[in-house]
């Protein structure tokens, strides 16, 4: 998949309060959207982290208001017909052409409070765009099935 997306050139607001939304998958696997540029922020909730479990490998964020890129490589989990896990989730991301998630298991659902732990869904589920209450633009999204 490809996503280009970007956050207001003004900065208003620090940590997760700038340009803060996300990218689901499955409608559940959160890839943190973020001004991250010379913003600090808990280390897992960055541009580019898998929300709550991986930090990006790097910060290669943009300035605000600038377009950036996410290229995605995403595995869906697999579970058996009893809705046991078979095979958890993968994500591999390049951010702004730079591999900041390198085949990264993905532990679960990627909510804001508990431990993540994975819950049986169909094997095609929708994209979802997070509305953070903070303006950013979303362009040129892509996906091509694997």
């Amino acid at each position: 998949m490809n996503v280009e997306w970007a956050t207001p050139e003004e900065v208003k607001g620090e940590g997760q309060g700038r340009g803060n939304s996300g990218i689901y998958l499955s409608s559940r696997y959160e890839l943190q959207v973020l001004d991250s540029y010379n913003n600090k922020t808990y280390y897992h909730g960055q541009a580019g982290a898998i929300y709550k479990q991986h930090a990006p490998l790097v910060n290669v964020s943009r300035e605000p208001g600038e377009w950036q890129t996410y290229d995605i490589i995403y595995h869906a989990p697999r579970f058996d017909g009893n809705g046991k896990l078979q095979k958890p989730a993968t994500i591999t991301v390049l951010h702004n052409g730079v591999l900041i998630q390198d085949n990264a298991e993905i532990k679960g659902d990627t909510g804001v409070q508990g431990a993540p732990r994975y819950q049986a869904h169909p094997l095609k589920q929708p994209l979802v765009l997070q509305d953070h209450h903070n303006p950013v633009h979303y362009r040129n999204i892509w996906i091509r099935e694997l």
